[in-house]
């Protein structure tokens, strides 16, 4: 992988109007090796302070394939759907007149999706992305360009999993093994959601949103360099904080706030558990 990598910061460093094939040959192979998850846009590395380390080269070739990319015609998709197959699709009888827009998920070209995944439409996967082995994405869920979601995670409908592709060196959003992100939950701005965490339904986590721990008593934030990270096992859920000064304590208001109100136990698993029943 070295080759690949000086030949891409290579490419990307120069400026040019016109791309010969040695462009879309580098560009070739490193989504080859994105969809087979040999490289990745960032990676588990135990010397980084916060576990995570950055291919900033990675996200270099993704940026130059939309350089050198020309805007086509798309052929229809020809990814196969494959499901159980006690659940085949329900046939409509023409005369009840019902309306089935076209539509459904999409997988884009160099991202890795492990095995037993589950996709659930409609769904989207952008480029860069890595979905490790036995994670559903369930319907209208969004897994972000270069976005690094762990083992056995479950993104329920609607979840956002927001992707960071620029800036280069910026840490994408990171959710670790058997996290739970429930319904309408976003992350984003490469936050790291630690491993067996739950994500109430609702639950906004952001790099710049303080997050309040009611069980450690402590306020888990970004600061400089070190990316925002949801501890292992905790239990948040969206909540609020009353404004202390000024105007906004005049009139009452409070702010949004992601609050963690418990760590993982023996109840939250056994909720967690029969997800696996829809899987």
């Amino acid at each position: 992988m070295m080759q690949l990598k000086a030949k891409i910061s290579e490419l990307f460093a120069r400026q040019e109007s016109q791309y010969g094939p040695e462009y879309f040959r580098a560009l070739d192979e490193l989504k080859v090796a994105l969809n087979e998850g040999r490289v990745r846009a960032a990676e588990p590395d135990a010397s980084s302070p916060w576990g995570w380390r950055v291919n900033a080269w990675v996200k270099m070739g993704i940026l130059l394939g939309f350089r050198i990319g020309r805007v086509v015609e798309m052929p229809p998709s020809d990814l196969q759907f494959r499901d159980k197959h006690t659940f085949p699709l329900k046939r409509l009888p023409a005369d009840q007149n019902i309306r089935v827009v076209p539509g459904g998920s999409s997988i884009r070209d160099g991202c890795y999706i492990g095995k037993n995944v589950t996709c659930m439409p409609p769904m989207y996967v952008n480029v860069g992305a890595y979905v490790d082995d036995g994670t559903m994405i369930d319907s209208h869920a969004l897994v972000g360009s270069c976005a690094q979601v762990g083992k056995r995670v479950h993104i329920s409908a609607a979840a956002q999993i927001g992707g960071v592709l620029e800036p280069i060196g910026a840490l994408p959003v990171i959710i670790e093994d058997e996290v739970l992100v429930g319904g309408n939950c976003g992350v984003y701005e490469g936050t790291i959601v630690g491993k067996g965490a739950v994500l109430a339904a609702g639950a906004i986590i952001t790099g710049s949103t303080p997050v309040y721990d009611l069980v450690r008593d402590v306020v888990h934030r970004r600061e400089a360099e070190k990316p925002l990270r949801i501890p292992e096992g905790a239990v948040v859920v969206p909540g609020a904080r009353a404004v202390t000064k000024g105007r906004g304590k005049e009139l009452g208001i409070s702010l949004y706030t992601p609050v963690i109100i418990k760590y993982r136990d023996e109840k939250t698993d056994q909720a967690v558990r029969l997800e696996e029943l829809l899987r």
